[in-house]
Order: C-alpha cells, then structure tokens, then sequence
C-alpha cells in the first residue's frame, strides 16, 4: 500500500492542473473544506450550462421546434449517462427519476414504491445514525402504513464503535420478512466507506437494497453491478453539478417495478445539462485519482490530529497513523476539541479563512451536544491548505494544553 505522502508527491503536478480548472478559488482569499455540504465547480460545468442557456434554452418534451427537440434529447441523454457511469448492468430495464436531490430521491422511493410493496409483518431495516434524509422518508412510510392498518417492524441497523456497520450483528437479526434495507456508502460524519459490497453475504439476495451515495458519487468509482443494490440516490450540488436536481435510480429486478406516481412536470434541464457534464469531467479526470487524491488528504490531517492531545477524530481511530493499514477516510475528517466547543472552533477557523462546517452535520438522532467540527476534502484541496489548518489546529493544541 502506497504511503499518503507517497500518493501526493506522485499525483501532485496532476492535481495543480485540476485545481485550477475551479474559477472560483482563483484567487480565492480562503479554503474551502466543505465539499460535504457542497462541491464547487469545474469550468467544464459552468461552461456547458451557458451554452445550454444562450444558444438553445427549452422545455423538455413540450414543443415541436429544434431547441425543444435538442432539449427532449438532452434529458434522454443524460439519462443515459448516469447509467453509464453508475456501470448499471441492464440499462435497458432500469429506469433514472430526475429529482431535486438525494432527500427528494429516498422520500419519493417511500411514498411512491416502499408503501406499495409492504405487507403486514414484514421487517424493513433503517440505519438510525446516518443522515436524517436516509432516516425520516422510512418513518413516514411505517406511518403511512399503520395509518392503512398495515403493521411493519423497523429494525435498526447495528454499528460498531468506529461508526461503520456491525454486518456480523445484522447477519443476526435479517430474517424471512425483511423486505428493505436502507445504507449509507460514505458516512457523511465518519467519511469511511460503510463496506456495502459485503451486504449481500450477510442479508442473502431477496431484499431490496437502497443506497444512499450523496457523499461517494464523484468522491470514488460507484458500480451498481459491483455492489448489488436496487436502488440509488445522490445529489447533483455534492456531485460539481448545479443546485437543485438529484436522481433516484432504480434497477427493477427486485420487487415491484419502480414508476414516478403522478403528473412529473418540467424537468430542471439546466440541472441535467450541468450533471452530464459533470459525469463527463468525473470520467475524464479520473474518479481513481481523486479518490487517491482526497483519501491521501484526509490521512495527512488525521495522522497530525492524532499528534494532538486536545482533539479527537471521531469513527475508527485505528485509521490515524500514517502508516496506518486500515481504509482511510473518503475525504471526510470529523473531530472535536476537548476545552473549545464546536461552534465556537468553527467560527476561530472562519477567522482565518477555513471554510468547514461546525455543527451536528444532520445526523439522525443528533443533539446540540454532539456538534463537531467536518472538514470534507475534494480534488482541488492542496497539501498546503491542510498544513496551515493543521498549523492553527495544534496553536490551539497549545494554547489549551
């Protein structure tokens, strides 16, 4: 395995290139360290959706007339890309629903599929201390049904202290009725990768899988094939596309066939132009490369927090070391100070130009009291940003030892 600070000296000159193909931290004053939350934006992206909006801005599927058509044929496309590049194995029966993000994607699947394919006593399974959006849709669906009379026993997904699942207790508590299991494949809080591809060992092959990718799409590879799950949601923002447009894929071999309920509307087609073209520069880029890139990173801030006495890391801390031979973080590194509330450390590190996120990162079951502080990592991030958080980190180290 090859040393982190081995990957940032062989990939550095590529990564200088690709970092200044962001306009917006040209000359930017500060460091962006919220990726998480939001990705910035290559100028392949901004680019294509001015061209789309100055030279033939339309409705999808609504007119007769050549922009209308190249827009019809656009959102067709892009459909088919994001196929493509989940490396779906059977395009031809899977279908792409165009929504808003990852939250609209997981309740739509709740409301318009999961509530149809139910039956009294049957078992879903929830995991309780991911996002709140891969928590609630699966609440409202349990009341929807009791609301019909319908009862369905939630089981909550086993952890282990490091913060990935306990597959080992789950392999215990999947029996004949459950029909749906809800994950995660990057922890938006812990930043590992939750090992969706050795679920299906332990739950065998009759249950439905959703997989939750806001925080792996764009980040590292995502085969459907590989990982055997029926359905999948992200978000276009955390994935360098726009704001506002996201996507439920859905295999249809397990189950009942997934169908939209109702009249859809216009699609965001400024959204879906801003995708593909991100899907296109993700390919071209290399998806290995950034993986390489931000986990190097990640593994670089941990193992000088770990150096630290006043910090600790959340999720597994045997992963902190340099030479650590655990998986690595997906660019995610969530810690908090032992004297310095989160909050407040997230405004002194604003101060000095660090942009992170310092609260509770919308984890389900959260409280003000576990607030920390995330710093999320993408592939314009540079070594030296990290070296002067870590500077100011271990100042503070200091000055509270």
């Amino acid at each position: 395995m090859t040393r982190p600070d081995g990957v940032l000296s062989e990939l550095a000159a590529w990564q200088a290139a690709v970092r200044d193909q962001f306009p917006i931290l040209s000359g930017a004053p500060g460091s962006y360290l919220d990726s998480a939350a939001t990705a910035q934006k290559p100028r392949a992206v901004l680019d294509a959706v001015q061209e789309y909006l100055t030279t033939g801005n339309a409705n999808a599927g609504r007119g007769s007339y050549p922009w209308a058509g190249r827009t019809t044929a656009l959102v067709d496309r892009c459909r088919r890309r994001i196929k493509g590049f989940l490396d779906d194995p059977e395009p031809d029966r899977s279908v792409v629903h165009v929504v808003g993000g990852t939250t609209a994607a997981l309740r739509t699947l709740a409301l318009d599929w999961l509530v149809d394919h139910l039956t009294d006593g049957d078992e879903i399974v929830v995991p309780f201390a991911d996002h709140e959006a891969n928590v609630s849709p699966w609440r409202e669906a349990r009341d929807v049904l009791a609301r019909r009379g319908v009862r369905i026993e939630v089981v909550a997904m086993p952890y282990e202290p490091s913060g990935d699942y306990d597959l080992a207790a789950l392999a215990a508590l999947v029996s004949p009725r459950t029909r749906f299991v809800a994950v995660t494949h990057v922890h938006h809080v812990f930043g590992v990768d939750m090992n969706i591809h050795r679920l299906r060992d332990v739950i065998g092959p009759e249950p439905v899988v959703c997989l939750d990718a806001a925080q792996s799409l764009g980040h590292l590879p995502v085969s459907v094939r590989r990982l055997d799950v029926d359905f999948l949601a992200f978000s276009g923002h955390k994935a360098m596309a726009l704001p506002g447009v996201g996507v439920l894929w859905a295999r249809n071999t397990r189950g009942r066939r997934y169908a939209p309920r109702g009249w859809e509307g216009s699609p965001n087609t400024t959204g879906l132009v801003s995708l593909e073209a991100a899907l296109d520069w993700f390919e071209e880029t290399g998806v290995e490369r950034i993986a390489l890139w931000t986990r190097a990173l990640g593994a670089r801030l941990t193992a000088a927090l770990d150096t630290l006495d006043a910090y600790r890391v959340l999720g597994c801390q045997d992963s902190l070391a340099a030479g650590s031979t655990v998986q690595r973080r997906q660019g995610i590194v969530t810690f908090r100070h032992r004297g310095i509330p989160a909050a407040d450390l997230g405004f002194v590190l604003s101060e000095h130009g660090f942009m992170v996120r310092a609260n509770s990162h919308c984890q389900a079951g959260a409280t003000p009291g576990d607030a920390s502080v995330r710093v999320s990592l993408h592939v314009y991030n540079t070594v030296e940003e990290i070296d002067r958080l870590v500077g100011l980190l271990a100042a503070l180290n200091a000055e509270c030892g």
